[in-house]
């Protein structure tokens, strides 16, 4: 049985319980936990958060900044709290009275809601962010993910106009002979979708090992329909080449004279955006693995119209459409999970009540738990809140 601790700490305080060497723990905000096999709560069912710093952790009640853990695997304590806060079903849409915009709670592989949700009106871009075989199937085949895909893609080809965009983010594992890429390209051939780029994105922050590549892309798929516009980006990058010569109505000139821009175009290979991480300001708690919305933007200025109909069927994170709300662009999107189709519809509403485009060190349901969770106020004239330590580390 390990130590019982008493008292009372400062959000973000470094606390000494009779570590060697009296190196303190300090108080980092991992996120919501509601059970741990090597901890006993006292208050049953109240999200406890982690006091990190050793072998041991300890967990107590509340904190002002409050993170969600990735909530698509091994997460099933918080869903089932976060559930009930959700407004929507499956099967069930919301409609945003301001823009249009339109979310909802559905399979993307059901073809009578792809219809349902998307009514009579055609998108002239698609953004697919599936989630990757490496999660969400566990044991499945990548043959079987792939077959799945293929029920999308063809309810993404049934929505989309005649002369249209589709991008698919995609994972490849390299561990694993780079599956489900190479698998998912070969399916795509068999569509009406013709490709037309193979985009990386250079993550700024990556991860490896000291016997292997560090790795640091993302790989995105572009595909069209028709004869779809397509309006040149250009990056914040500028230009530093120069001396290249050509002759234009015969007079000769140097490749700056000619350019349409001071910065350069970003190609297929995307090096300025920042993949998104837990101090940037857009960061949604608990979306593991979501998009920039720099990229996401990138691609609606490239490949649609203000005015336009923008799909996604996987909404995660609510990127695609708080660009669409950024762009003049108007989105239908969706998700399987309550949970991340609320949270697209909650950071909508923060956008536009704050200017916010993220939580940052918060969570879309934060509100809702703390309101649940044991809370200790604060003092008179103290800038902190207090935290009763309530749990016992083993």
């Amino acid at each position: 049985m390990g130590q019982q601790l008493k008292g009372e700490v400062e959000d973000g305080a470094d606390v000494d319980i009779g570590r060697p060497q009296n190196r303190p723990y300090r108080t980092v905000t991992k996120g919501f936990v509601t059970a741990h096999k090597r901890t006993q709560a006292a208050v049953q069912g109240e999200p406890l958060f982690l006091l990190k710093g050793g072998t041991s952790p300890i967990y107590f009640a509340h904190m002002r900044s409050a993170t969600l853990p990735r909530l698509d695997v091994n997460a099933d304590a918080i869903r089932r709290r976060l559930l009930p806060h959700c407004r929507l079903k499956q099967g069930e849409v919301w409609q945003d009275k301001v823009a249009g915009h339109v979310v909802g709670c559905g399979d993307a592989t059901d073809s009578s809601f792809v219809r349902r949700i998307m009514g009579e009106s055609k998108a002239r871009l698609a953004v697919q962010d599936p989630p990757y075989n490496l999660v969400m199937f566990e044991k499945q085949s990548t043959s079987q993910f792939v077959a799945w895909c293929r029920s999308w893609v063809d309810n993404s080809d049934a929505v989309l106009d005649d002369d249209s965009a589709l991008y698919v983010w995609l994972g490849a594992d390299q561990n694993d002979h780079f599956q489900p890429l190479p698998q998912f390209m070969s399916m795509m051939t068999d569509t009406k979708f013709t490709s037309r780029s193979f985009i990386t994105v250079r993550n700024q922050r990556g991860y490896g090992t000291q016997k292997n590549w560090m790795a640091v892309r993302q790989e995105l798929l572009y595909y069209t329909k028709g004869n779809p516009l397509f309006s040149v980006q250009y990056t914040d990058i500028p230009k530093i080449l120069r001396g290249y010569y050509k002759e234009v109505k015969g007079t000769l000139t140097e490749n700056m004279q000619r350019s349409k821009s001071e910065t350069i175009r970003p190609g297929n290979v995307w090096v300025d955006i920042q993949q998104v991480f837990y101090r940037m300001e857009e960061n949604v708690n608990g979306c593991y693995g979501q998009k920039p919305l720099k990229a996401i933007e990138r691609i609606i200025f490239a490949s649609s119209n203000k005015g336009d109909i923008v799909a996604d069927f996987f909404a995660h994170a609510g990127t695609t459409l708080l660009a669409c709300e950024r762009t003049g662009r108007r989105c239908v999107t969706f998700d399987v999970d309550p949970v991340f189709a609320e949270i697209t519809i909650r950071r909508l509403k923060r956008f536009r009540q704050s200017g916010k485009t993220g939580w940052q060190a918060s969570n879309p349901f934060e509100r809702e738990l703390t309101q649940t969770a044991t809370d200790i106020p604060s003092q008179t004239g103290q800038a902190q809140r207090k935290t009763k330590l309530i749990c016992r580390a083993s």
